[in-house]
């Protein structure tokens, strides 16, 4: 259960969902977290439940669309911990619309949670994940591999976010550094929300999905983040793993 001893990584959207079930699955690995939100109070109590297992984890609160902050996050972290092992772009926001009714603004949205971030902390990070070989592990969505219907702006972020990773992996494979994504499917508070709103449209969806449900934030998706942070994915690369209980089987 030590497969990311001593390992120091970043979580973007860290204080919940996807983002606390990775942060929560590092941890039990032996992994120094440090987990990036802008809801303090929610960062505050994620931040006390990871320490219960790794007392040197942290919260750190921003505002991601403040692109002043990004550059902090990685020096703050470097400071502290003197390295970076693994980076995790999770956080991202959208709103839903039919492609006519997709606005700028839907658009600046999402790219300034998902892609802007990822793109910038890549950066800000990539001297400090030379140093130590380190991960970065982006995330995909289905949204932009099969087209969503509503899903316009956050399609064509996560479709970006794909883009960039495959040229860094090829960019930096010669420095040891692995870059690869998760496309995943988990039963989220959003999830949870919307199953009560609607619950006939969420069985159904969940009934489409080959393994019958949706993953858990920590066992399922955690797991895969597990993996790909640890020196068991250190021959992968520039990879889209799906962590959807098989909706999208990429040929």
């Amino acid at each position: 259960m030590e497969r990311l001893k001593d390992k120091v990584v970043i979580i973007t959207g860290g204080a919940g969902g996807i983002g606390s079930g990775m942060a929560k699955a590092m941890v039990k690995e032996g992994a120094i977290v440090s987990i990036v939100d802008v809801n303090e109070e929610t960062g505050k109590s994620m931040e006390k439940e990871l320490q219960a297992y790794s007392p040197n984890s942290m919260f750190l609160q921003a505002d991601l669309m403040d692109r002043d902050n990004l550059g902090k996050i990685i020096s703050t972290v470097v400071d502290k911990y003197g390295k970076i092992d693994v980076l995790v772009n999770n956080a991202h926001a959208s709103k839903q619309a039919s492609f006519e009714d997709t606005t700028q603004a839907d658009i600046d949205l999402s790219f300034n949670t998902g892609f802007y971030p990822t793109f910038y902390l890549m950066k800000a990070a990539f001297p400090y994940l030379k140093e130590t070989k380190g991960n970065v592990i982006n995330f995909a969505s289905g949204a932009g591999l099969a087209g969503h219907e509503t899903q316009a702006s956050y399609a064509a972020a996560k479709e970006a976010i794909r883009g960039i990773s495959r040229v860094a992996a090829n960019e930096w494979g010669k420095f040891g550094i692995n870059v690869n994504l998760i496309s995943p499917i988990a039963y989220s508070p959003g999830v949870e929300a919307w199953a009560n709103a609607q619950p006939e449209y969420y069985e159904s969806v969940k009934n489409q999905i080959p393994l019958g449900r949706f993953g858990d934030v920590e066992k399922d998706i955690g797991s895969v983040a597990v993996f790909l942070a640890s020196d068991d994915a250190q021959y992968m690369t520039g990879q889209t793993l799906m962590a959807d209980g098989g909706s999208i089987m990429l040929r």
